[in-house]
């Protein structure tokens, strides 16, 4: 699956608020004590502590939009292209990573661009897996649910402890990306040698590799203060989630084959 994970975001700082939040009851000190300033300082300095905290819910709540609205249009797209043929499924596969490379280049240049892109992202990988989840839909609809539920289940858990916890995962992240890089790697060995047991090992490895790039990006979501990185953070978030549920339902769907 293409992945977009580590797009450059701009952290944006907080402006200072009209009369620096100086509080009005210290003006019966002489001047020069040095109160007038200590407490102008701690004003801005809750007021900026605040004023993060605003830009964090807001950049929180815009990603989570545009993740919901990207899995709609996979929605979309896994359903208007349920019936096509695996060599059109390739041709969309290709165009949804066009996408995403496009992503990059738009961000910088027009928020309506990007936005586009994104929700065109979504439509055409999910056409790219429609035969896929058809197929499963098909031959063991309840795997699909299965997957589904546990991929929710699984994303909450993740994403909370990235989100919350307080250590560093950066470096967690880029050991995760190369493993990632092997895991492609055994994927493309597996095509051309049986092993026994391999689809389970193999889908139980990525989950344990995109658990953990979860928990980076939501860990990136709370730390970056830009709004405009809302769209790749979605793009990352709506990866993390996608490959999630493609694994699980490898593993719920493979029991019954």
């Amino acid at each position: 699956m293409p992945d977009s994970r580590y797009a450059n975001t701009q952290p944006a700082g907080a402006t200072r608020a009209p009369g620096g939040g100086i509080v009005l009851s210290w003006d019966r000190h002489p001047a020069g004590d040095g109160r007038e300033t200590t407490m102008e300082t701690l004003g801005d300095q809750r007021y900026m502590q605040r004023a993060e905290r605003s830009d964090t819910a807001s950049l929180f709540g815009r990603t989570m939009w545009l993740v919901a609205a990207t899995a709609g249009m996979f929605t979309l797209g896994a359903f208007v292209a349920r019936d096509i043929s695996g060599g059109m499924a390739i041709v969309a596969w290709l165009a949804s990573l066009a996408c995403l490379i496009a992503m990059n280049w738009a961000v910088r240049q027009s928020d309506g661009a990007t936005l586009a892109l994104l929700f065109g992202f979504g439509f055409l990988i999910g056409a790219a897996l429609a035969p896929t989840v058809a197929f499963y839909a098909e031959a063991s609809p309840q795997a699909v649910w299965q997957a589904g539920g546990a991929t929710a289940l699984f994303v909450a858990a993740c994403g909370t402890f990235g989100y919350s916890t307080s250590r560093d995962l950066s470096g967690l992240g880029r050991v995760l990306t190369w493993a990632l890089l092997a895991l492609i790697v055994l994927g493309i060995v597996l095509v051309f040698v049986s092993i026994p047991q391999a689809s389970v090992v193999y889908a139980i490895l990525g989950l344990a590799i995109f658990g953990g790039l979860t928990m980076v990006d939501f860990q990136r979501l709370r730390t970056s203060r830009g709004i405009d990185s809302a769209p790749m953070m979605a793009a990352s978030i709506f990866l993390d989630i996608l490959n999630i549920f493609t694994f699980f339902l490898s593993l719920f769907g493979g029991r019954r084959d």
